[in-house]
């Protein structure tokens, strides 16, 4: 009966040294589950956190390139502008420069002008020539009676003398060109001037380019400083109604030009 007594003590102790146990286990597992749980809640929170933070780093990444992006293009516009304004300082330098080479060419020119007005003087005072000025040309205007005869081409020996002395003025300038044109009036040549020259235009142009070989063979400048041009009757300078405005019309226009001027006058010469 002892042993029985005994054995069920035992069971008892036993029983309750069981639920003791259990009742640990299930507070413990109770406080496990509580903390993954609380782990758990944090990991979410952590995952959002990262995903918040990674799309906010994403977006300073892509404003950060944009910004270097904006940066090297206004390097590259700085460099760009910066290159405008030295070419411009350039430029302007160069402008400085033409404009005061053209003032002392122009100065040297009015000089020459001045010069051969003076050697030409005293034709000018017998009524032979008549001179005009202008900035970079000067221009002989001869009367026709002084160098040909009616419906002629060729020089009579009185216009030779003054076509020398002009000549010889126009020689001392080698670094301008001579231009020639003839004009007329607007009368009809006579029958007998016809069997030469169909009309005053081919008169005009023979007269100018007896002028100029005269000029290349008596004054010894060079044919590549002279051109010859007739007119005609197209290029008045006085009505043509009068005998004295036909007169006025008649004339040799001998003209002193900087190459600049003369080369926008005339085409481009070709080898042959």
């Amino acid at each position: 009966m002892k042993n029985v007594i005994t054995a069920i003590g035992a069971a008892a102790l036993i029983v309750l040294a069981a639920g003791a146990v259990w009742y640990f286990m299930d507070k413990r597992y109770r406080e496990v589950e509580a903390e993954r749980d609380q782990l758990r809640a944090r990991n979410e929170a952590f995952t959002r956190d990262m995903g918040r933070l990674e799309a906010e780093f994403a977006r300073l990444r892509y404003e950060a390139d944009t910004l270097a992006s904006k940066r090297d293009s206004l390097a590259s516009e700085g460099d760009a502008v910066r290159r405008q304004r030295d070419a411009l300082a350039g430029e302007r330098e160069a402008i400085a420069g033409e404009r005061d080479s053209l003032r002392k060419a122009q100065a040297e020119t009015v000089s020459h002008y001045d010069a051969l007005v003076g050697q030409l003087a005293q034709e000018v005072d017998k009524g032979n020539l008549q001179i005009k000025q202008y900035r970079n040309m000067l221009t002989v205007d001869v009367a026709d009676k002084i160098f040909f005869d009616s419906g002629s081409a060729e020089i009579k020996e009185s216009g030779m003398t003054v076509l020398k002395k002009v000549g010889e003025a126009l020689a001392l300038y080698p670094d301008k060109i001579i231009r020639v044109v003839g004009h007329t009036d607007n009368v009809p040549l006579s029958k007998a001037a016809q069997e030469q020259f169909s009309t005053n235009w081919e008169l005009s142009v023979a007269r100018a380019t007896t002028v100029v070989r005269f000029l290349q063979d008596e004054c010894a400048i060079t044919p590549e400083r002279l051109v010859a041009a007739g007119r005609g009757p197209y290029q008045p300078v006085a009505p043509n109604k009068t005998p004295a405005g036909r007169q006025k019309n008649r004339r040799i226009e001998i003209m002193l030009l900087d190459r600049s001027l003369a080369e926008g006058m005339t085409p481009p010469s070709t080898s042959p």
